[in-house]
């Protein structure tokens, strides 16, 4: 049996902005996959920052909904990495799109509240990243490679709006399983060996994109680790 037949947990966030340092959760989401049924869990969260217009016009959530709507940040963040921290003793693979940010972010929190981040509970967390797969097995693809546009490509685009925590995570899902399909070599690995595919496949793409960036006179600021 292949990790290609799940069980998967799907997780994703939506937050204050896109600094992983800095910024924090404000809502997220969490979907196991397993025989073709899923069970879904969610979580909204008051930052305990105001939450940019920006943001806000991403994800639609208010600082003032989430000041009292949401629960307090450090109930969620503990919460959220309980469950991330369940599946990799359980070996049950954690599939983020661009888990770049998730992870970091989520282990930032963390460290804020003096907890053990994630690689300090676990020797091995299990992580699948649809990006970092689709862009190693299509490298020339054109086109841009947002979650949305994958969903396209892979024609599994579901009807809800994207930028839903919760709706983010089915759809990646959605488009694990379809690349799982067109690429079947991908089930010969094991869950260790795909980390170090994945992590090769990443620097090598990060390497490439920053000669880009200094041919046109940007900075070389992609970090070429993938989820150190």
């Amino acid at each position: 049996m292949s990790w290609t037949d799940g069980p998967f947990m799907g997780f994703d966030t939506e937050t204050t902005g896109v600094n992983t340092a800095t910024d924090r959760i404000v809502t997220a989401a969490c979907v196991e996959w397993r025989n073709g049924q899923t069970r879904e869990r969610t979580w909204l969260a008051d930052p305990g920052i105001p939450i940019p217009k920006q943001a806000q016009d991403v994800h639609g959530i208010s600082t003032e909904y989430a000041k009292e709507n949401g629960r307090p940040l450090d109930e969620v963040v503990i919460e959220v990495a309980k469950v991330l921290e369940t599946c990799a003793h359980a070996q049950v693979p954690v599939v983020i799109y661009n888990a770049c940010f998730d992870l970091p972010l989520l282990n930032n929190h963390l460290v804020r509240l003096g907890q053990p981040t994630l690689g300090e509970r676990v020797d091995f967390l299990p992580v699948i990243d649809p990006l970092v797969l689709d862009r190693a097995l299509d490298r020339y693809r054109k086109g841009k490679r947002t979650l949305g546009a994958l969903a396209d490509f892979y024609q599994v685009r579901g009807e809800d709006n994207l930028h839903d925590a919760l709706v983010d995570v089915r759809q990646t899902i959605a488009v694990l399983r379809a690349i799982c399909t067109a690429y079947p070599q991908l089930g010969e690995m094991d869950l260790r060996q795909l980390q170090e595919y994945q992590r090769g496949q990443h620097r090598q793409w990060a390497e490439h994109f920053n000669q880009f960036l200094l041919s046109k006179g940007r900075s070389a600021d992609v970090n070429e680790e993938w989820l150190v």
